[in-house]
């Protein structure tokens, strides 16, 4: 399972002050709120995936591919600008350089053609035993 995201920002990395969120009206508390409901559930899926490929024995065969902290115009949904795309790009090819995570050193760009390689390689097993 090759699972892609669209990223989150950092955003919630931030702590906010009791003494500031009371000035919040009730369109900031939905834009906060909208924020963390749609990244709390791209984190829980992520976490109920990984540990039940975990669990079976496949944890090779599941793979996230995600950026966590982006920024600026890069968070804007309807931001089509060449200027962004070009961000984008940049955000993109960064990522390819990272670890997968803590316990993974291999970067994205290495897991990225193991699990082509990985699929590529069913899909001719597949393919020789239909020839049967």
């Amino acid at each position: 399972l090759l699972s892609l995201g669209t990223g989150t920002t950092s955003e919630f990395d931030k702590t906010y002050t009791a003494e500031e969120t009371a000035k919040w009206g009730t369109a900031r508390w939905m834009l906060v709120i909208q924020k963390m409901t749609s990244a709390a559930s791209s984190y829980m899926t992520d976490y109920y995936l990984s540990t039940a490929f975990q669990a079976l024995d496949s944890r090779n065969n599941y793979l996230r591919v995600q950026e966590n902290a982006l920024t600026g115009t890069t968070t804007e949904l309807d931001d089509a600008s060449e200027a962004n795309m070009q961000l984008l790009v940049q955000v993109g090819e960064d990522l390819l350089k990272k670890s997968v995570s803590k316990d993974n050193p291999e970067t994205y760009e290495e897991a990225l053609k193991r699990f082509a390689k990985l699929l590529s390689d069913r899909k001719k097993l597949r393919a020789n035993k239909a020839s049967y």
